[in-house]
């Protein structure tokens, strides 16, 4: 409520937020095979049916619709699980404080060492990651990290970490890009922040997870007092016989995770999600929902040269919306290991430059937290490498939090 009341253009409890009507959820629940998730700001429920159940359910009077809530397989990135070899390292810009390790590449390449010398660490801004899950949480780069809540939508629980469905490597390593620190090793943008984990994503292939855990998770995130959001997923291609999105539906008003992201960006969360690993192709997008988001950050990947990574998603959205709406390091990312291993890894994936990207958001929102979803993100978008020629191969460029700094919060600055 304090967060809504402080950015949101929602700035109070609304009808919305009320819980599903307990009739209509005891009429449903009594046809269906199973319920899967209730939305409150969809006003919707998901259930498993066969073909008879879903026409008794249409018939119910107060049903608005019944429509398939479809399955997706996402691309996974390319983790490189051996340890992290010593990298070349430009020269820093100015004396930190802190020691990066090797690491310091990818977070210097958009500026969030200058930030962390003026004191902007993510404390007091509590960021919820919605990801595949979280393994190996007991490696050093963890070792204080602030987990305030966690809880598994795919097997029903709060274990984050591998469950009946689903393994957890993929979220280990985002977290640790935004909030890992280790001195010497590895140092997230938003290491002192405080974390929700959200696991989301069931990645057997046989049995994908449904988007609208994706829905649910956020719900249940904004309702905890998220600030931030960093979801290194997206919805694009489906398991047969199941249709797919195609380039039209990426137009910031279809899919439900894509909805659901907007109303939490309303309600004043910061949602930053990766654009996607689909490349380019000239003739539509390949962007990810909910990348496609109208009060959503969407995150392309570039080398640590500042080169589009060939994998990066494109744009621009359906209704012409540039997309991409920024970049950061997506290629050779150091990650911690997942694997139980105390060491590191190297990652590629439009998975890791959200993280990179949301953990700025955070240092912007703790520089300054009356400011609203869109001025940070107009903030970054405004100041990033391109700004005065964007595109819809990286958007407005790669990102400066330095510069954003300098619009959201110039009282910040010496």
């Amino acid at each position: 409520l304090a967060r809504r009341a402080l950015r949101g253009r929602v700035a109070a409890v609304t009808l919305a937020d009320a819980p599903l009507s307990p009739a209509y959820v005891s009429s449903v629940s009594a046809i269906a095979t199973r319920v899967r998730q209730q939305s409150r700001w969809l006003n919707a429920m998901s259930v498993e049916a066969t073909v008879p159940q879903v026409r008794a359910l249409e018939s119910l009077a107060f049903v608005e619709r019944v429509q398939l809530v479809r399955r997706y397989q996402r691309r996974r990135e390319e983790v490189n699980v051996r340890a992290a070899a010593a990298e070349a390292v430009e020269p820093m810009r100015k004396a930190s404080t802190l020691d990066y390790g090797t690491s310091f590449g990818q977070v210097n390449q958009i500026k969030v060492p200058f930030l962390h010398d003026l004191g902007l660490d993510g404390r007091g801004v509590v960021i919820a990651m919605l990801d595949a899950g979280y393994d190996n949480l007991a490696h050093p780069a963890f070792a204080t990290t602030r987990i305030v809540a966690t809880r598994d939508f795919v097997n029903g629980d709060l274990g984050v970490a591998d469950g009946d469905v689903g393994e957890g490597s993929h979220g280990t390593a985002t977290l640790s890009v935004i909030g890992g620190f280790q001195a010497g090793q590895i140092i997230g943008p938003a290491y002192a922040a405080s974390y929700i984990l959200a696991k989301t994503e069931n990645t057997e292939s046989e049995t994908p997870v449904e988007e609208d855990n994706w829905a649910a998770a956020v719900e249940w995130a904004e309702a905890l007092g998220a600030d931030v959001v960093s979801s290194s997923l997206g919805y694009l291609t489906y398991d047969r016989p199941f249709p797919s999105y195609t380039a039209a539906d990426m137009n910031g008003d279809t899919a439900i995770s894509t909805r659901a992201a907007d109303l939490a960006g309303e309600r004043g969360v910061m949602v930053v999600n990766s654009a996607g690993n689909e490349g380019l192709d000239i003739r539509f997008n390949t962007l990810g929902a909910p990348a496609d988001g109208q009060l959503v950050l969407a995150v392309g990947a570039v080398t640590s040269t500042g080169a589009r990574a060939s994998f990066s998603s494109v744009g621009p959205a359906a209704d012409g919306r540039i997309k991409p709406d920024v970049a950061a390091q997506g290629v050779a990312v150091k990650i911690a290991r997942p694997d139980g291993n105390p060491g590191y890894a190297t990652a590629n994936g439009t998975s890791f430059s959200c993280p990179l990207t949301a953990g700025v958001v955070a240092l912007l929102v703790q520089a300054n937290p009356s400011a609203s979803v869109d001025q940070v993100f107009q903030a970054l978008r405004s100041t990033a490498s391109q700004a005065n020629a964007p595109d819809n191969l990286l958007g407005y460029g790669i990102v400066d939090a330095l510069a954003a700094l300098r619009v959201v919060a110039p009282s910040r600055l010496p």
